[in-house]
């Protein structure tokens, strides 16, 4: 397929999408004819910045091409690590284009005030003759198991707390709230101190507290969380950005470590490994992603995969929220389902949400349905071609596949696919990652227990 002048030609294509373009293979077309050198780099918190030496044409005739490469590449370097400022190095064109982009007027919009939110700082796009130098801080933190811990996972529709004692847990309980349809940060409170009184109750004594919730956390304090939807914004700035800080003082001076619930999972998901170097995919609502590195650390990045573009066919399905197309979200949750039924087939009731569209096609490939087949191996290749573009942005050893999506016999279907895709097209990567599905270890674990240890003592 021809994207913006480039060719590409993927040998495994899904059948129900067969206009898909792999973002990945577009960017290896693209580079071997682009000879003009480009500095990127993009800064968030704590003036930790990634760096990205690539390379453009800088003619009349691919200055198509070359918008989109950075356009996309930018992109996927802010959702991936995150940033308030990109700094450009080495073209003068290149930079006002993405100025332009990144205004409260431009095409990137939506992704400019995000970061804002997130980092609490103007978004801005620099010119510069060298670019800053790569720093990061990695956190040191996970898989502590000395001392008396309380673990805290906050999910959408349940919370889930344990009493760690050495590692072990020696209390859990779950129960089930409704943080995204209350408007009263007083309620969200409550519940996180209840569910941590309860652990400790089962402990001579808290030592530090560890939590896993949904959203964006920058030293310990929430960002952007849609546990807190329906918070108003200026009760969220007074309430919300401090609220495990502020439940943990009922404890006392304890050290307590917040992380991003993806990050959390990946991070149970080592400890039942028992080795590092996890990307984990949790295919549900959204495509929800987390990463330990090589190191067994959390990196403090965003990893909001979702909003990374995949697909670089030019009339890729559009993100309703972000407004932009070919991104994750649309490829990797249960919207991917959603868009591929109609494809296969397969009528679904336009009244049913999407979760209950979800069950309706799970519901056929249990009963050995063709086209819902056919969907999860378009996912599975799909898939398939997004790991092989994440590999070269992560270098992962282990991959772990979690979520609704990848339930029953369709996410058997859609692992089996991608792998025999993987080995065809990018036996490289084949060789060098392990797939993995939560196993009886990982989920002794649990992802509040893995939560306990995250602070440091």
């Amino acid at each position: 397929m021809n994207c913006y002048g480039i060719e590409v030609a993927p040998r495994h294509i899904p059948a129900l999408d067969p206009n898909y373009a792999p973002l990945g293979l577009f960017n290896r077309a693209f580079l071997k004819t682009a000879r003009k050198p480009l500095g990127l780099a993009v800064e968030r918190s704590n003036g930790q910045v990634a760096v990205c030496e690539t390379f453009i044409h800088g003619t009349p005739d691919m200055a198509e091409a070359d918008r989109y490469y950075v356009d996309r590449l930018v992109k996927t370097l802010l959702w991936m690590k995150g940033g308030f400022r990109v700094y450009v190095r080495g073209d003068e064109t290149v930079y006002e284009t993405l100025k332009a982009a990144y205004t409260a007027e431009g095409s990137r919009a939506f992704d400019a005030d995000f970061m804002a939110r997130v980092y609490e700082r103007p978004f801005e796009v620099v010119s510069c003759e060298k670019l800053p130098e790569e720093k990061s801080n990695p956190q040191a933190i996970g898989r502590h198991l000395n001392g008396c811990r309380i673990g805290f996972d906050a999910g959408g529709s349940d919370r889930k707390v344990s009493a760690v004692i050495d590692g072990e847990s020696v209390y859990s309980e779950e129960v089930v709230w409704f943080p995204k349809t209350t408007a009263d940060p007083d309620y969200h409170y409550q519940g996180i101190v209840d569910a941590m009184k309860a652990a400790a109750a089962h402990m001579p004594r808290v030592d530090a507290i560890g939590v896993s919730s949904a959203g964006v956390y920058i030293d310990n304090r929430t960002m952007v969380a849609s546990l807190f939807l329906k918070v108003p914004q200026d009760l969220f700035d007074a309430k919300v950005k401090d609220i495990y800080l502020r439940a943990a003082k009922e404890f006392g001076d304890v050290p307590i470590a917040v992380a991003n619930d993806g990050d959390v999972t990946a991070l149970a998901g080592a400890m039942s490994l028992e080795d590092n170097n996890v990307l984990g995919i949790a295919m549900g609502t959204s495509e929800a992603v987390g990463y330990v590195d090589s190191h067994g650390n959390i990196t403090g990045w965003l990893n909001e995969l979702a909003f990374v573009p995949v697909d670089a066919n030019p009339n890729a399905m559009e993100d309703e929220w972000s407004g932009d197309i070919g991104c994750g979200v649309k490829y990797f949750s249960q919207d991917g389902i959603i868009k591929l039924a109609p494809a296969a087939g397969i009528e679904l009731d336009e009244s049913l949400s999407p979760a209950e569209k979800l069950k309706v096609v799970q519901g056929l490939m249990e009963e050995g349905d063709k086209r819902a087949a056919a969907v999860y191996e378009s996912i599975g290749v799909y898939l398939a071609h997004a790991l092989s573009y994440y590999y070269e942005l992560y270098g992962y050893k282990y991959v772990l596949l979690l979520g609704r999506v990848m339930s029953g016999k369709g996410g058997d279907l859609l692992l089996s696919t991608c792998k025999s895709v993987l080995a065809d097209e990018y036996p490289e990567v084949n060789e060098a990652v392990r797939l993995t599905l939560p196993d009886e270890k990982f989920r002794r674990v649990g992802q509040s227990a893995a939560a306990a240890s995250l602070p440091e003592l």
